[in-house]
């Protein structure tokens, strides 16, 4: 890429959403950039689940597959590369990228993702996205009826641990420190029979990412085949931000039913809207935020 170069759309993340987002607007014969910069938070996980005709691909493979199939519509280009800033308004915006290009568009549609943020444990990044996870929807059938912990605190952690419960055998929840959990929401657990520990988690033990035990700051070893966590996080690109769109409570960008944010001309989808962390939201986020930013195209000169 040379120069400054004018697209209607520059889509801001080249996985699931980005791609669905890309293909709905080659479709619509849009020129469109997708812009990636190579780091999906699912890099580490061996298969993806619950999408029609591609239950149990690598997520790899899956965009891969997408990829290939976007970029046959001839006005669509992908960009593995960074976007560092950008500035303007609905139907004015440039796009600064750490190569040191510029490009200028019509509309933003941000589909960078999120990015999670780990716990202090040892071996635990290893696992994560392979026996360490974060979706029983996701995962939950490949470690049905398996020795499962999961790493939680508060009430959101109890809750958790009844839909968890559903596949897991012998659940256990650790709140790697003392329990915030309410009274009422701990007498739940306890007529479910999940204990819950305390204890600080020092190591997780395993091999290949595939877990056999946790290790207790008191030396305790307790074995386990898989543990759910519920993890903070942080979106993967500032930008939505630095343009002034809300955010939610959660943390996520802030859409409505068209993937708009409050910042005209300005879109988003994929993980970075959604606590819907799954490949077939993403996809569908993605693929309504292209048609929508199409509709405005025609119909909003």
């Amino acid at each position: 890429m040379t120069g400054n170069q004018h697209y209607e759309v520059v889509v801001i993340g080249g996985s699931y959403a980005g791609l669905s987002a890309g293909l709905a607007l080659g479709r619509s014969a849009r020129r469109v950039l997708i812009v990636d910069s190579g780091k999906p938070c699912n890099r580490q996980t061996p298969h993806s689940h619950n999408f029609l005709t591609r239950d149990g691909i690598a997520p790899a493979e899956l965009a891969a597959i997408a990829k290939d199939q976007v970029l046959k519509y001839p006005t669509v280009q992908f960009l593995e590369d960074h976007v560092s800033a950008a500035e303007g308004t609905d139907g004015n915006f440039r796009i600064e990228l750490s190569s040191g290009n510029t490009v200028t568009s019509v509309k933003i549609i941000f589909a960078a993702g999120i990015v999670d943020e780990m716990p202090k444990i040892k071996g635990f990044e290893a696992c994560w996205g392979i026996s360490a996870i974060h979706c029983p929807y996701c995962h939950g059938y490949e470690y049905k009826g398996q020795i499962t912990g999961l790493l939680a605190n508060g009430d959101i952690a109890a809750d958790f641990a009844k839909l968890v419960n559903h596949w897991a055998y012998g659940l256990i929840l650790f709140t790697n420190g003392p329990s915030v959990i309410a009274d009422e929401k701990a007498k739940e657990l306890a007529e479910l029979h999940i204990p819950v520990i305390e204890t600080p988690v020092k190591e997780i033990i395993h091999e290949n990412g595939y877990l056999s035990s946790l290790l207790l700051e008191d030396d305790q070893n307790i074995v386990l085949q898989a543990l759910y966590a519920k993890l903070p996080f942080k979106q993967h690109c500032s930008i939505p931000q630095q343009l002034g769109c809300a955010m939610t409570e959660q943390g996520f960008i802030q859409v409505d039913d068209f993937q708009k944010t409050n910042v005209p001309g300005v879109f988003a989808a994929g993980d970075c809207t959604t606590m819907m962390r799954s490949v077939a939201a993403a996809v569908s986020g993605g693929g309504k935020a292209g048609a929508f930013v199409n509709h405005e195209l025609i119909f909003n000169r």
